[in-house]
């Protein structure tokens, strides 16, 4: 039966479903990427000490990439209760979650103070974060896709990716903020300034959340009783073809993300001696534009499809993987910043706006937040969490950059070959697929 959910939803409802959408991704995203950068600057230093900077480096890069193999399990329990009990009610526990998980991080003694309860202490809030975000993604996602109009999915569906860019220039705008103060003011309580503040975040993330009502596409599949009894064997016995995709395709667009954006900065600052402030500024830059690109390249999918614009982009973070690190091996501030912004802002944006709407294009509504989830969740698991974890231990059992110039081109060849298994879907009617 086809079904047809958008008929009828006024563009005002559809606006409102896409603002919550990308707010409560946005907070979701400041509170996750804060930690990816202190991880760099802070918590190795406080939380994982060692005689070895480079030991002490690794150990919080550790931390960070943690949660990454627990997000497929926050990813599977709250995709479950998604496909069962509807988007929004999700979305507003998946943010509680995560939210109250960072405001403790931000009133955690550090191992001088408690010893090693500390990284445990910290590792914990860490992995509640990673349950929290591993359901949150594919519900930011498909509130907005499910709202959207047949010839705008493309644009609906980088609206939430937009959250994770807005996330990360919040959070990296916070840190440059703090890291005004003197280095051991920063250290002492500066660091916890940006963690303590998100709760406020949270709190009109949930207030406008609870202003909406349940996405047209799950009422119906309610109504008509479309629902999987247990969405994950579901997935598994009849999309896995598709999961596979899923995974495949994720791999770039996370892995060098991670590269350009968090291990750049222990790069640039513990091997290139640039400012730590420089490196920030870098990254800032990059996010903004990637921020106001990504709406473009969804809008354009619309137009032109998913697949050209994915393996446009794809192809060029391959052929740019080696220009990128020799730009920065010229030690100057312009360079290190037309770097980032290239490969970040303008080269990552047409894989990041499309790559949403392509995996809820490839399952059917009754599966459709499990499928999402768990393909794009494995898939953060096995490139992104590890990125900055294998980029430093390349660079420290080689002290050359070129094995991670060649993990980007690795990265990029393993989701060219996942996206050549997919047809084009802008045209498709999700709700027959």
């Amino acid at each position: 039966m086809a079904l047809q959910p958008q008929t009828g939803i006024s563009k005002q409802i559809q606006n409102k479903a896409l603002f919550a959408s990308l707010v409560g991704s946005s907070i979701e995203w400041f509170d996750f990427f804060l930690y990816g950068t202190m991880a760099s600057l802070v918590f190795n230093k406080l939380f994982f000490p060692s005689t070895d900077p480079t030991v002490g480096l690794l150990l919080s890069y550790m931390s960070f990439g943690l949660p990454f193999f627990i997000r497929p399990l926050g990813g599977v329990l709250f995709s479950h209760i998604g496909d069962k009990i509807g988007r929004k009610k999700t979305l507003v526990l998946t943010l509680s979650l995560m939210g109250g998980a960072t405001v403790l991080i931000g009133l955690l003694p550090d191992y001088n103070s408690i010893g090693v309860w500390a990284p445990i202490l910290l590792v914990l809030m860490r992995l509640i974060q990673g349950l929290g975000i591993g359901g949150e993604w594919g519900g930011a996602l498909l509130l907005a896709v499910e709202y959207s109009g047949k010839g705008r999915r493309g644009f609906f569906g980088s609206i939430p990716q937009m959250g994770v860019t807005i996330g990360m220039l919040l959070g990296t705008l916070a840190i440059s903020l703090m890291s005004a103060l003197p280095e051991e003011q920063f250290l002492s309580w500066g660091w916890r300034i940006p963690f303590l503040l998100s709760a406020a975040l949270v709190f009109v993330g949930l207030w406008i959340r609870n202003g909406i009502d349940e996405t047209p596409a799950f009422q119906m599949a309610k109504a008509t009783g479309n629902i999987a009894k247990v969405p994950i064997v579901d997935t598994f016995r009849y999309h896995w073809k598709s999961v596979l995709i899923a995974v495949g395709a994720k791999v770039v667009e996370t892995g060098p993300f991670y590269i350009f954006s968090t291990f750049v900065i222990a790069y640039a600052t513990n091997y290139l001696a640039y400012e730590r402030v420089t490196a920030l500024n870098a990254v800032t830059i990059a996010t903004l534009v990637a921020t106001i690109a990504i709406p473009f390249m969804g809008k354009l999918s619309d137009k032109i499809g998913r697949k050209p614009l994915y393996i446009g982009g794809t192809i060029a973070m391959i052929l740019f993987a080696f220009p990128y690190f020799y730009l920065l091996s010229l030690k100057s501030a312009l360079w290190l910043t037309v770097a980032t912004v290239v490969g970040l802002g303008i080269l990552w944006a047409p894989v990041t706006a499309v790559l949403g709407t392509l995996f809820s294009e490839i399952f059917s509504t009754n599966v459709r937040y499990t499928g999402v989830t768990v393909g794009y969740q494995l898939g953060a698991a096995l490139a992104g969490g590890t990125a900055p974890l294998i980029a430093t231990a390349l660079l420290s059992s080689y002290h050359s950059w070129v094995p991670v110039a060649l993990y980007i081109v690795l990265c990029g060849i393993i989701s060219l070959v996942a996206i050549f298994a997919t047809k084009e879907t802008k045209d498709l009617d999700m709700d027959q697929s």
